[in-house]
């Protein structure tokens, strides 16, 4: 609100207030012109004041009252003027702010916003987080640049895995395949794949294998000798060369739009362990990046094991020709191998079963974890109940205030006492197996931590100790390395890189297959086996890789050129981020059982012809079976009959029967007998028939005391009298005469009871 308004505004409501104050004075002229008689005329109005004083002050009073009615409203103006500034100062601010969450909310992170003044704790806020979220966008970018590059490599050195693994056989297609896709790969426009020829030790050389340019093959004749040119020196030097500035003639790439001179160069030599097996040479318009001379690199690193695996399996194939000739002298030892076909077939089987062991233990891992704290003095504060458990206590009180050493063995009281004085003094905390002592005496080993606790930086308010039950496992240590003692005595034993290269093996490969030992070193899986072999087991070699475990057997050739066959598993060993490291193979020399497979097939042939007539005999006795099963239905339906028939008929005799089993249970009990006794069914059966007596009747009647008691000593066939006990504790004669009977293993007694007073009646 500007001056003028502020001054209009005063006058409005100036003016206003004095009209409605001007009707206070008015109404009382009105009212006293009412009431008197008033002439209307100077006179008369100026006797009507002098007559009534109280005119004189209402007109002071509405004289007063609108002088300050105005400055009243002049200051009550001037205020909403001030707040009505702070307001549209307000409104600008929260307009600005709005603008710029806007800004952030769509990553406009350019946008600034001016602080009003120094305690402005929200634009401060609002700036820092604009910050935070700018820091953030840049590192999420770089991050997922990171994990987008690591992608690209992985993807790309899987896809030249499988180009290496398909083409090994085959040096052109090998060398063709892997230049074109290397070339698409890392955006280049040309390629060459450079293979050295080192037949001549003194005229090496390298031949252009393949050529790769714009999507297309390219056919050249190009030599370039053992250090010439570029190719040369970076084979020579063993280093990658990258150039991003060529000489205008040095290369020339020609399509069908025109030709042009690459801008970058980048050479990288196929060498593995120092040993160069060619040169790769890719040209391009633009630069390379780090992450593509980085691929060439591993790309060159797996072509260079695969030429070498190549190279290996052809000084391989020439030793096997030479061999040939002693395979004469070892089909001589076939007889005496024969002979010993169930002795190897016993140690298979155990060592099959060694291996299964062997693979259960090693997955095997105790996460049971310890816990207790002690006092600078050794004496314990607190243990949980795995430490009760543990040391075999059963409470709390057992072991608080006790010393350390109570569960530390006598023997390494002397070198661990050295320990926790060490400890003691805020010395480094120890880490390592410890043996402790349980209630009975009974050694628990444990991975443990001793970790002082200090309630500031000089001094040590407890120790507090970990661990982790070690026990199992030490008492397993002994048996594994017998198992793989066992296992390397007994079975192959190889570990494999994911490229099916040979990193170790035991003695019985060697003495198996006639290699020695630095021929492992250019030898892979591939190598060993038969070659009708490998085009079957690539498939199982590519699940096997992906952490797919295999069990099964193939057919291989020794150094010899000697058939052998093997059975055993593959199994996978993967890092700490789960990617498969190595593959580990453990298997049996098989072959004399695959050469006695002819014979246990005419032995099959013979045993399903037995089994034909077994079938046969089968069918007949189980139809005698179905005739022996009718007929004992039918006996145990009769049976059945007979048994209800004489339940009833014992049930609707005159005299009281009672039934019990061997342990003196009643388990039948007619009508005659609930009257004569008065106790229902119900409360007899299953109980015991000492019931039915007093016990003083039972202790003085011999006839009573064997009936009633355990045993087969019981009266039988004799017809005696005797007292009984009914439910109303009165005592009566009755003559009791007592029959065995014996089902299979099972015998029951039955007394047949006449009283007496309704006989005599």
């Amino acid at each position: 609100m500007d001056a003028k308004s502020r001054k209009e505004t005063v006058s409005q409501y100036t003016v206003l207030t004095i009209i409605i104050l001007l009707v206070f004075p008015l109404a009382s002229l009105f009212t006293d012109l009412m009431v008197n008689d008033f002439s209307y005329n100077a006179k008369g109005f100026c006797a009507l004041l002098k007559n009534n004083p109280v005119h004189w002050i209402v007109f002071a009073s509405f004289v007063v009252l609108s002088v300050g009615a105005y400055f009243l409203i002049r200051h009550f103006v001037n205020i909403l003027a001030q707040k009505q500034r702070i307001i549209d100062k307000e409104r600008e601010r929260t307009k600005s702010v709005t603008q710029f969450a806007q800004d952030l909310i769509h990553e406009n992170f350019t946008t600034s916003l001016t602080l009003t003044e120094e305690t402005d704790d929200l634009g401060k806020s609002l700036i820092n987080l604009r910050d935070t979220l700018k820091s953030n966008k840049e590192d999420e970018s770089k991050r997922r640049k990171e994990d987008e590059l690591r992608n690209w490599l992985a993807e790309g050195m899987a896809s030249f895995s499988e180009i290496l693994r398909n083409n090994i056989h085959d040096e052109e297609k090998l060398a063709y395949s892997t230049i074109k896709a290397l070339t698409e790969y890392i955006n280049a426009i040309q390629g060459g794949f450079y293979l050295l020829n080192d037949t001549d030790e003194n005229n090496r050389f390298f031949d252009l294998k393949a050529f790769f340019a714009y999507d297309r093959k390219k056919f050249a004749d190009h030599q370039v000798p053992w250090g010439d040119g570029l190719i040369g020196t970076a084979a020579k030097e063993q280093k990658t060369v990258y150039l991003t500035q060529l000489p205008s003639d040095y290369i020339k790439v020609t399509s069908g739009l025109g030709q042009t001179n690459p801008k970058c160069l980048l050479i990288v030599p196929i060498q593995r362990e120092n040993e160069i097996h060619g040169v790769l040479e890719l040209a391009s318009l633009n630069h390379f990046e780090n992450h593509h001379v980085t691929f060439a690199e591993k790309v060159a690193e797996s072509v260079a094991s695969t030429l070498s695996a190549v190279k290996t399996n052809i000084r391989t194939a020439r030793l096997l020709e030479e061999s040939k000739a002693q395979a004469q002298a070892l089909s001589a030892q076939e007889e005496e191998m024969r002979q010993n076909l169930e002795e190897l077939q016993a140690t298979q089987e155990e060592a099959t079963r060694q291996t299964e062991q062997f693979m259960k233990l090693e997955n095997t891992v105790n996460h049971t974890l310890i816990r207790a704290e002690y006092s600078i003095d050794g004496t314990l504060l607190y243990a949980n109940t795995k430490f009760l458990s543990k040391l075999e206590y059963s409470s709390n009180s057992q072991v608080e205030g006790k010393n350390i050493n109570l569960f530390i063995a006598e023997k390494d009281r002397e070198w661990f006492g050295k320990i926790w004085e060490d400890l003691a003094k805020g010395g480094r905390h120890f880490e390592g197996y410890m043996k402790h002592v349980t209630r009975t005496g009974k050694d628990l080993w444990t991975i443990a931590t001793y970790t002082c606790i200090r309630k500031d930086e000089n001094e040590v308010e407890k120790i507090l100790f970990l661990a982790l039950d070690t026990t199992e496992q030490k008492k397993l240590s002994l048996k594994m390395e017998g198992i793989i003692d066992s296992v390397n005595r007994s079975g192959i034993k190889l570990e494999l890189d994911i490229n099916g290269n040979i990193i170790e093996t035991n003695d019985v490969f060697f003495n198996t297959f006639k290699y020695i030992e630095k021929d492992i070193y250019n030898l892979t899986i591939f190598d060993i086996l038969d070659p009708i072999e490998i085009e079957g087991f690539n498939k199982k070699w590519e699940t096997i890789i992906k952490g797919i475990g295999f069990m099964g057997q193939f057919k291989s050739k020794t150094k010899d050129n000697v058939e052998k066959w093997i059975r055993g598993a593959f199994s996978t060993v993967f890092d700490m981020y789960g990617d498969v490291e190595r593959i580990v193979y453990i298997g049996q020399d098989v072959t004399n059982e695959k050469q006695m497979e002819i014979e246990l097939r005419n032995q099959t042939d013979i045993l399903k012809k037995q089994e034909k007539m077994l079938r046969e005999s089968e069918k007949e006795l189980s139809r005698k079976l179905r005739e022996a099963r009718l007929e004992m239905q039918q006996q145990y339906k009769e049976i059945e009959h007979i048994k209800i028939r004489n339940e009833r008929t014992l049930e609707g005799a005159l005299d009281a029967i009672i039934t019990t089993a061997h342990d003196n249970k009643i388990i039948f009990f007619n009508h005659a007998a609930e009257e004569l006794w008065g106790y229902k069914r119900e409360e007899t059966i299953n109980h015991d028939v000492g019931i039915l007596f007093s016990h003083k009747t039972i202790e003085e009647d011999d006839f009573l005391l064997k009936y009633t008691g355990p045993g087969d000593k019981k009266i039988i066939g004799v017809r005696k009298e005797i007292k009984i006990m009914t439910k109303q504790k009165e005592e009566k004669p009755v003559l009791i005469l007592l029959s065995r009977a014996q089902v299979e293993n099972e015998v029951t007694y039955t007394a047949f009871i006449q009283n007496i007073e309704v006989e005599l009646f």
